[in-house]
């Protein structure tokens, strides 16, 4: 059994102006190994982490108060120690902040129990063998188009869908930079001197016609080649 306790009771809690209980929470991911990142969608290049709660057959992301003593970021990080049992790197920027009603309010008309959410995305590193509520949840690795199924609220889904979306941008501008960096380190290409004329030989790139000004070719050519004498 996990060492690490679970935080109980409310009497640290914040709430906000509005009275509303303030919640933080995380989507758990990782990169799905031995995946072409060209070759197929966001949906099916990461798993998310979800968890049971007892007698449902729906999941949920770890999630709690946040409280008066910590971080939004250090509520969101422990809550997925606390009920998921895995550590990693947490996104500094949420995914977003939602209002919603908790759990023991859900059937009901009461205006009580509200709260706002927000939610984090968290690179997992390191998964433990035993956390503070393993009792209480179980860890369910998902697809991102099967997570959305077993979401058990609305606003999840969103959450989902707002979290699949920068990660498709952050991705994609990442390939960019790194696409930016071989451009950068292409190696020049040497050309022997002819014996006669300019001592220049004109190159015509792949694809594209020679013409007969020397490097005048080179400026004009839809291809960048760098040439030493």
């Amino acid at each position: 059994m996990s060492t690490l306790l679970a935080r109980t009771g409310r009497h640290r809690q914040r709430y906000d102006q509005d009275r509303l209980r303030l919640v933080a929470g995380c989507i758990p991911y990782r990169f799905e190994k031995n995946v072409e990142i060209e070759s197929c969608i966001m949906e099916n290049k990461i798993l998310v982490l979800m968890i049971t709660t007892p007698n449902r057959d729906d999941l949920v992301f770890p999630k709690g108060g946040w409280e008066d003593d910590e971080t939004v970021h250090e509520a969101a990080y422990r809550e997925a120690l606390e009920e998921a049992g895995v550590k990693g790197l947490l996104d500094e920027n949420p995914i977003g902040v939602w209002e919603f009603r908790s759990k023991s309010r859900q059937a009901s008309g009461s205006q009580e129990g509200g709260c706002r959410g927000y939610m984090f995305a968290l690179e997992v590193t390191e998964e433990l063998e035993s956390w503070p509520e393993q009792d209480k949840y179980e860890r369910k690795w998902l697809y991102a188009e099967e997570a959305f199924k077993f979401c058990r609220y609305d606003w999840m889904r969103e959450a989902l869908k707002g979290f699949l979306k920068a990660l498709t941008k952050d991705v994609t501008q990442q390939e960019a930079r790194e696409t930016m960096m071989m451009m950068t380190e292409l190696p020049t290409i040497p050309v022997s001197d002819i014996g006669t004329g300019t001592g220049r030989q004109t190159l015509s790139p792949p694809g594209c016609s020679g013409k007969s000004s020397g490097v005048q070719n080179l400026e004009e050519s839809c291809t960048k080649c760098i040439v030493q004498g």
